[in-house]
């Protein structure tokens, strides 16, 4: 399978871009020991990366954001992983390659993603990829994914119209956005995929396995 007409290639952060899990799984399990508690193993956190400060504080503590003492622990949360925003986190393999092939085919990258600028920008220079065409974050429209707001904005600062754009994420969340975006979606099959079950049955126009194969699809 083609996709025909694509001029930028969007992507999900956490997850799909880069294995940030370590870091915010660091920065709970610091939470939990100040309570006394054991540490979980990164695996265990893995899946719930994705959905960010509400996921891993329900997988470390069983609590929602309508619990009661989720905004400090979330506040705390966030302190703790931006004093150690990239100590083990990577790019995904294959990442760095896809990029470098795709600014050598002239087509145009991006990172649209729900986490807050004051952490995305820093990161992405941290990693050595701070060169996107564009950068949009949870912070940079009035709503997050599953909203379309910030695909939207990407398109908008590429120039581009949804469709000769195409987004990858690891999250149902993601091609909600996407579809509401009238974006062409892949699915992430790398990355951390905890919510939504299996991106199969998603309706994505692929599900890969390995970010180099997104260059296939469009070749």
């Amino acid at each position: 399978m083609k996709l025909n007409g694509v001029r930028a290639v969007l992507f999900d952060l956490d997850g799909t871009f880069a294995d940030t899990a370590p870091d915010l799984g660091r920065a709970i399990n610091r939470m939990r020991a100040d309570k006394g508690l054991e540490p979980l193993p990164i695996s265990a956190l893995r899946a719930h990366a994705s959905a960010g400060a509400r996921g891993l504080l329900k997988a470390g503590f069983g609590l929602s954001p309508e619990s009661e003492g989720y905004k400090d622990l979330r506040d705390r949360f966030l302190v703790l992983y931006e004093e150690n925003l990239c100590v083990d986190t990577r790019l995904f393999d294959g990442i760095e390659a896809l990029v470098d092939a795709m600014e050598a085919r002239g087509l145009q990258w991006g990172i649209v993603t729900n986490k807050a600028t004051r952490y995305t920008e820093p990161l992405l220079r941290l990693l050595g990829v701070d060169r996107a065409a564009c950068v949009v974050c949870g912070d940079s429209t009035p709503h997050a994914k599953p909203h379309p707001a910030s695909l939207l904005r990407a398109a908008e600062i590429l120039s581009l119209p949804p469709s000769a754009c195409l987004y990858v994420g690891d999250d149902i969340r993601d091609i909600q956005a996407a579809r509401a975006a009238g974006m062409r979606f892949v699915a992430a099959g790398w990355g951390y995929l905890g919510e939504g079950g299996d991106p199969g049955t998603w309706g994505a126009d692929a599900v890969l396995p390995r970010p180099r194969e997104i260059m296939d699809l469009l070749s």
